[in-house]
């Protein structure tokens, strides 16, 4: 039984889709282990997959510790220079430790442990990528969090653009200055970026989008495989106690809500940018109000609004799937598992991008004709009610969104990402 460690780090959205991969891994006769944070163990056990505890311990509960992390212009530094980076050696350590006996080695942008152990031992790795960001790519420059402009400057070319995301790549040379200090000690070369160009594998780098979301381009890293977006369908928002309000997770309360009346408008941040919602789903029910719409608002850890009419119903969390089946348009911060349940449940959808790949994402629902985007710092029950009546009344994005839906669904990506990590134990 060939034995595959699925290396990865960050928020909920950061270890889902290595569920959905470590499940269909399991289902075809591997060992799959999930090593992460130890937050995730009760997780990621419930899932039936093994798992290994690797640093850095991040409480991602922390409210400070996400207010930073979600900040548009400085939260990636704060991610990397102050969480992941410091804890290098400890990280490289654990995954050394999970990866005794292992057979493959799979990393997440993150882990920048993982290309320094599989070159250290010989241990074969993969690489993977879960929005087409990350490929900083100059025919398809991202719309980076400090600079979403950025994507705009496409219509110039590849050369103009691409000497811009150059020199922004040497800004941030210097925060990679450890992982390049670990790989001279362990007398490995350190000349590639490892945020960048040297986090990618030359076994091969699985692209865990849809082709339809983002086209392969020719700066991108050789051996790179779309796979297209792997899902797994667990609760969405963080929950916690019930409030005043009866908020809480009952499944009962939202399909008895759901089956009373028209699809309503959903609101959701996700896994991350929820502990910061400000005063989103305060501006949310006013929307809907004003719209005399239905509408859900799953707001995890973060307080409901004070009052709520009966037409709107709060939940800390839910199976998102459903939930967006049974919408008619969806509100989100741009995470791209929120993008991608988006796609695949053909809906609308109104971007609000907080931070790191989110503004690129929202850049990308737009430019396919699916969706909108509202700048965060732009929010108010006014603009929100004006772009989701713009939404409800276009005909043309929903066509667009229920094609689109059909192809995302036609991927499999889960199964095609298997198939490419069941070639590279044998390649």
């Amino acid at each position: 039984m060939p034995t595959i460690i699925l290396a990865t780090f960050g928020s909920f959205g950061d270890v889902f889709p290595y569920l959905a991969l470590g499940q269909e891994l399991r289902r075809r006769g591997h060992r799959a282990v999930l090593a992460t944070s130890a937050m995730y163990r009760d997780t990621v056990e419930r899932s039936g997959l093994a798992f290994a505890p690797v640093r850095p311990d991040v409480d991602f509960e922390d409210d400070q510790v996400f207010r930073r992390a979600m900040e548009p212009k400085r939260g990636t530094e704060f991610v990397v220079r102050e969480l992941v980076i410091p804890a290098l050696r400890e990280t490289y350590r654990d995954l050394a430790t999970a990866c005794e006996g292992a057979d493959l080695l799979v990393s997440h942008v993150l882990t920048y442990a993982a290309p320094i152990l599989g070159e250290k031992t010989g241990l074969p790795w993969v690489s993977t990528v879960l929005s087409p960001m990350v490929f900083c790519s100059a025919h398809d420059p991202p719309a980076l969090a400090p600079a979403p402009w950025i994507a705009g400057l496409r219509r110039f070319g590849p050369g103009p653009t691409g000497l811009l995301l150059r020199l922004l790549k040497k800004v941030s040379w210097s925060w990679s200055a450890p992982i390049r200090e670990l790989r001279t000690e362990l007398g490995l070369a350190a000349d590639a970026d490892p945020l960048w160009e040297g986090q990618h594998s030359p076994r091969g780098v699985l692209a865990l989008f849809s082709r339809h979301f983002a086209q392969p381009q020719p700066d991108w890293p050789p051996h790179t495989t779309i796979c297209g977006f792997p899902f797994h369908d667990a609760d969405f928002g963080n929950g916690g106690d019930d409030g005043e309000n009866g908020v809480g997770n009952d499944a009962a309360r939202l399909d008895r809500f759901l089956g009373e009346g028209s699809a309503p408008l959903v609101f959701s941040l996700g896994s991350s940018a929820v502990q910061s919602a400000g005063d989103f789903y305060v501006a949310a029910a006013e929307s809907a109000r004003r719209l005399d719409r239905r509408a859900v608002l799953v707001v995890g850890g973060s307080p409901a609004p004070p009052t709520l009419p009966d037409e709107v119903l709060a939940i800390r969390s839910t199976a998102v799937r459903p939930l967006f089946e049974a919408a008619s348009v969806v509100v989100h911060a741009g995470g791209v598992g929120s993008t991608a349940q988006a796609l695949r449940a053909g809906l609308p959808q109104l971007v609000v991008p907080f931070a790191h790949d989110q503004f690129d994402n929202a850049v990308r629902a737009e430019r396919l004709g699916v969706g909108r985007n509202l700048a965060r710092s732009r929010l108010t029950s006014a603009r929100l009610t004006r772009a989701l009546e713009q939404l409800l009344a276009g005909e043309e994005t929903r066509g667009r969104a229920t094609e689109l839906a059909a192809k995302i669904r036609s991927e499999h990506g889960t199964e095609r990402a298997c198939d490419a990590l069941e070639q590279a134990l044998t390649g």
